[in-house]
């Protein structure tokens, strides 16, 4: 009887295993969360804009917006979470107005209004192409442009920083890897092995050669703060980490003023903070 028990929970054990092996994009990308329908536009909530198409060197169409300021001189590519779309972030689109700097953001493939299927590569493959839409069809220097992660998108920035000259990095509410997040959340499970995503964050701000700026919440419930720890310890000079407090989706809210600051501080050099 106890082999047989034994056996049964050793045959379930590996089938969850061998789910997690098969179905883990489903777990970490989630375009379905709140929807693929845009809720607004930005104009419906007082914000200049134009609609962006970006094509993308595999076949696929991202959607996006372009959201320029009157005598800019900083450009942020903004890279969102692995759930929602881009009429999700309004309350970010309006702290970059209040910043004074224009924006690009745009969904992955597979979220929103944009074509395909997500995957890692994938993602790299869509930052590229912003990059390559942001500096070849709106001639916009390098140097002026500040790439921007928001949780997944953290990793998905760092990358292109590893790949590309720009002025500066910013990563909120990152993760240092997948695997690392995923062994933490799922500790009776060998994630480490059986990890096919990877989004190794600390490997490529390692890599990557410009000013960092990592904020990160010590009330974070679903990416803990010494993801952000290890990220800003694996960045090269110069950089800064700014703790927060709030939750992980919120908590750029919840600090208010502080966070504000974090960002202008860091845009100061190149940018006109309104």
């Amino acid at each position: 009887m106890l082999f047989r028990v034994a056996l049964i929970a050793l045959v379930v054990y590996a089938a969850l295993v061998l789910v997690v092996f098969l179905f883990q994009s489903r777990l970490v990308f989630l375009p379905d969360i709140a929807g693929r329908e845009l809720v607004a536009t930005p104009s419906q909530v007082g914000l200049r804009y134009d609609e962006v198409r970006l094509s993308t060197d595999d076949g696929e169409t991202l959607h996006g917006w372009w959201l320029p300021q009157p005598q800019a001189s900083t450009t942020v590519i903004f890279f969102h979470g692995n759930a929602g779309n881009i009429s999700h972030r309004f309350d970010t689109l309006e702290i970059f107005r209040r910043l004074g700097v224009n924006v690009l953001i745009f969904d992955y493939r597979g979220y929103g209004q944009s074509t395909g299927e997500p995957s890692e590569e994938g993602l790299y493959q869509d930052a590229l192409s912003a990059w390559q839409w942001a500096t070849e069809q709106r001639d916009i220097a390098p140097e002026n442009i500040v790439l921007f992660g928001r949780s997944m998108g953290g990793a998905v920035a760092a990358w292109l920083a590893t790949q590309v000259d720009a002025r500066g990095l910013i990563i909120e509410s990152g993760f240092s890897s997948v695997p690392d997040l995923g062994a933490e959340l799922y500790r009776w499970l060998p994630v480490r092995r059986v990890a096919r995503i990877r989004f190794p964050t600390v490997d490529y701000v390692a890599a990557a050669k410009l000013p960092v700026l990592v904020i990160h919440s010590r009330d974070d419930e679903i990416i803990p703060f010494h993801h952000g720890q290890r990220i800003a310890e694996a960045a090269r000079e110069p950089k800064t980490l700014v703790a927060i407090s709030g939750d992980h989706n919120t908590g750029f809210l919840t600090t208010g003023r502080l966070y504000f600051e974090a960002l202008q501080q860091f845009l100061e050099p190149i940018s006109q903070p309104r």
